[in-house]
């Protein structure tokens, strides 16, 4: 700075344009906010629509997805899980099939209550 009058006038539009800023950004945020707001409302409205004129929201309770990957993965471990007369045992077979821990057991869940059914 100069050390001048022209100081204090730079100074006071700095702190203008600081303020500005902030103001402009904190009604950003709260438009932002009131479009969430209302896109909430909006989505709970057209759910409680739906379900009032009888609509399936979601899944079925107790449907299962069948996928190709599951038919597939659900063969093998038939055929060389130990549980399921093969000889291959759940760490090896979970290294075999390349799946996640909890998907492999609720493959092998699904599998037994088919063979209980």
């Amino acid at each position: 700075m100069t050390g001048t009058n022209v100081e204090f006038i730079l100074e006071g539009v700095n702190k203008y344009l600081m303020a500005l800023a902030t103001e402009q950004i904190r009604l950003a945020f709260a438009q932002a906010e009131k479009e969430v707001d209302d896109l909430r409302k909006r989505t709970s409205e057209g759910l409680k629509t739906a379900g009032d004129n009888g609509k399936q929201i979601g899944q079925p309770k107790g449907a299962k997805l069948t996928t190709k990957k599951s038919i597939e993965k659900k063969q093998l471990m038939r055929k060389h899980c130990v549980d399921f007369g093969g000889s291959v045992p759940d760490k090896e077979m979970l290294d075999m099939l390349k799946i996640n821990r909890n998907t492999y057991y609720k493959y092998k869940r699904e599998l037994k209550e088919e063979f209980c059914l």
